[in-house]
């Protein structure tokens, strides 16, 4: 499809947009009476089931007992009527390979009944286990390519649900994944592990402090998720966006995101139905969505749910970034969750907004209104400051790929330095506590009234500190917000690593206080030598301000916090001593499963980047070539005439563009020679290390010679939909 054709259909598609279903009417159907409609939720298992029954699974899912076997026939039993009524006629095991995807495989509820007929089984070994194959999906040298055998683990905080499809529906069940010797092939078991351990620690603090919850300490994660809308003309028309997911090449349009004018400003028409449709999915399986809005790029938005317990908010995640791409094509749209699609504007993150407690305590990062006099909240939100710091390392590996490299250090996300923003207030505290001055505290900066200069309005509370977006890890009130993490990534990895540093941390905090108790130190004087302790050994990490300035790269490398540029750099960390032992220590993964993700990842970015660099060799002579030597033909051939009638002119466009084919000629042999010498490695950090120092910066050069090349050919010649149709055309 040439770039013409794409535009015409896509202004077609536009100019012509009808909605594909009947509007969505949420007066007569309002999303109260939908919400968890699809869910085996907590309503419907009380409804349905056996009352003994119900009460010994609530306890599973609500105070992590132990769940009795002998209830699973019963359970199973009950949700397959309840599924088989809501039209299902399949069921699958649904959860997250090492792969970053979900995965799942379908099974019939049918099996013959000997007569001739069918019946509808579904048992409480079928619901508690399920054994897809193992051998297509990495296991890192965890197990022989032969050794096929695979089990899913029914996950029982997380409920069943159903999905709906234009031609039925099916049962889902959130499972772990894990091989015939219980080695973790999956994202989900090392997070519920870490929620164990997480859980462990929290409760020793606080029993120190006399708080008494019957409930777990669980983390809570509010996921928000940012995307890209094209239409899917264009896309179509892009073989690196269809392939890679991200524009290869492209040069930048007259008007980018300078105006700031998309930034919250109305959402277009066919966009916001989307939106809408994509919300009242969600709503039917219990997503709590609860904002949506346009970003700071041109086609870039955002869709962001209510906190939840970080087990389920990352199940909701991939929910939602599943529904996204499903519910995109109805409206001839393409949704792009690549981190990095379009060179020159922002790229997607996912922020991770992270906070500890349950339904009883509520936030522990809550500091309250005396954040000076609430010393449970200093002692968690000390424990977070020495997390950070010991393993800031490992935090910046979990969001370690090919595509959020481009991300990262850009001017739309964090830099890849990992530091705390903590505001003048919570800094002044801490200082305070440091220098022994723990009455000082209670004098730090306190909210302030803002009047905003409108009679009819009271003056409005503000925060004693404002919001700092270029901090890898920034408090924000009562919770921290992760903002590394990239828009097409699972949560799991950054979620697991925070909960098991953060149980690292109170664990020592828990020591260090029960230790200065046994010497008979008051329970205050033992509380703040704790948080004088950290604020002397981790107050490096504490940086409030412009992550983005040279300043700061400098100030870091003196403090002694790593600038971890990309992901060959950063995958070290999942290995490294410190980082085993906490995760051995915490019962999360062994040193095997580590050594196994690490070298999972490392083939994923060669790969990526491999297949990067081929589609661009291809394409640049296949595609942009070609239509740069038409041009150059043309250019030739009017020349000529024009000598041929006797009129020499200056040929200053001819002797530019001829420049530029030769330097894009040069830079393509340069790319297909570095790439067949990286074939012939080994994957291992030699390669990545390779791809990215030297493939990389070719495809690079290739890129600035072609996207230079696309602002002299005509438009009518150049076979790729540019930018500012893609961006612009919605």
């Amino acid at each position: 499809m040439s770039s013409n054709s794409a535009r015409r259909d896509a202004i077609q598609a536009i100019t012509t947009y009808k909605p594909t279903v009947p509007p969505l009417n949420f007066a007569d159907t309002r999303p109260t009476d939908i919400f968890g409609c699809n869910v085996f939720n907590e309503r419907v298992m009380r409804e349905r089931l056996p009352k003994a029954v119900y009460r010994s699974l609530h306890k599973t899912i609500t105070f992590g007992e132990r769940m009795d076997p002998s209830i699973a026939d019963t359970v199973a039993a009950v949700m397959k009527d309840w599924a088989i009524e809501r039209g299902a006629t399949h069921f699958t095991h649904v959860f997250y390979p090492l792969t970053g995807q979900t995965a799942e495989k379908h099974d019939s509820f049918l099996i013959p009944d000997g007569l001739g007929g069918v019946i509808a089984e579904f048992s409480g070994s079928m619901l508690i286990r399920g054994e897809p194959d193992a051998s297509s999906f990495p296991s890192g040298g965890l197990r022989s390519t032969f050794e096929a055998r695979g089990y899913t683990a029914w996950d029982v905080t997380s409920p069943a649900y159903i999905m709906e499809n234009p031609n039925g529906t099916f049962l889902c069940i959130p499972t772990m994944f894990l091989s015939w010797t219980g080695v973790a092939l999956d994202k989900k078991t090392p997070l519920l592990r870490s929620g164990q351990a997480l859980n462990r620690e929290a409760q020793r603090v606080l029993e120190l402090f006399g708080v008494k919850t019957d409930l777990p300490v669980v983390s809570y994660a509010g996921l928000e998720q940012e995307y890209f809308l094209v239409d899917h003309n264009f896309n179509f028309a892009r073989p690196d966006l269809q392939i890679a997911g991200r524009t290869l090449f492209g040069a930048r349009p007259a008007k980018g995101q300078e105006f700031s004018d998309q930034y919250f400003g109305v959402i277009p028409q066919r966009v916001l139905s989307c939106m809408m449709e994509v919300e009242r999915e969600l709503y039917k399986l219990a997503v709590p969505v609860r904002t949506r809005h346009n970003e700071a790029a041109p086609s870039q938005y955002e869709i962001a749910p209510l906190y939840e317990p970080s087990n389920l908010a990352i199940d909701h995640n991939h929910l939602i970034m599943s529904t996204l791409r499903n519910v995109a094509k109805r409206y001839g749209l393409k949704c792009l969750l690549h981190e990095k699609p379009f060179e020159g504007i922002n790229g997607s993150g996912k922020h991770v907004n992270y906070s500890l407690g349950n339904a009883e305590l509520g936030s522990l990062f809550d500091p309250g209104e005396t954040p000076h006099a609430n010393a449970k909240f200093l002692v968690f939100c000390a424990s977070m400051i020495r997390a950070v710091h010991k393993f800031g390392g490992l935090l910046r590996a979990t969001v370690a790929s090919a595509s959020n490299d481009h991300r990262l250090g850009a001017h739309e996300a964090p830099p890849a330095i990992m530091s705390i923003f903590l505001g003048d207030q919570l800094t002044e505290v801490f200082e305070a506590f440091r220098a022994g001055r723990a009455e000082d505290a209670a004098n730090s900066k306190k909210g302030r009234m803002m009047n905003v200069g409108v009679d009819t309005l009271p003056a409005l509370p503000t925060d004693p500190g404002d919001r700092n977006r270029t901090s890898p890890v920034a408090f924000t009130g009562n919770r921290f917000e992760f903002r590394a993490l990239g828009s097409s990534q699972s949560a799991a990895s950054s979620v697991t690593a925070l909960n098991a540093m953060m149980a690292d941390s109170l664990g020592f905090a828990a020591d260090w206080l029960e230790r200065e108790l046994g010497k008979g130190v008051a329970f205050n004087d033992a509380v703040q030598s704790f948080i004088q302790h950290v604020i002397d050994e981790h107050s490096a990490i504490i940086f409030n301000g412009d992550g983005y300035s040279e300043i700061w790269h400098k100030e870091a490398e003196r403090r002694g916090l790593p600038n971890l540029h990309d992901t060959p750099e950063a995958l070290p960390e999942l290995t490294r001593g410190e980082v085993i032992d906490l995760y051995e220590r915490q019962g999360i993964l062994k040193r095997t499963e580590l050594c196994a993700r690490q070298e999972i990842y490392l083939d994923q970015y060669c790969k990526t980047v491999h297949t990067e660099a081929t589609l661009a060799l291809r394409l640049g002579r296949t595609v942009i070539y070609p239509a740069a030597v038409r041009y150059q033909g043309e250019l030739a051939t009017t020349a000529q005439a024009m000598k041929g009638l006797g009129k020499e002119v200056p040929t200053p466009a001819l002797d530019e563009l001829t420049v530029l084919i030769q330097a894009l000629e040069t830079d393509l042999a340069s790319l297909e020679d570095h790439l067949t010498e990286v074939e012939g490695m080994s994957v291992n950090f030699e390669m990545a290390r390779s791809y990215c120092g030297k493939i990389l910066p070719i495809m690079e050069n290739v890129r600035k010679s072609a996207d230079a090349l696309e602002l002299r050919v005509p438009d009518d010649l150049w076979a790729l939909p540019n930018y500012q149709e893609i961006l612009f055309d919605k």
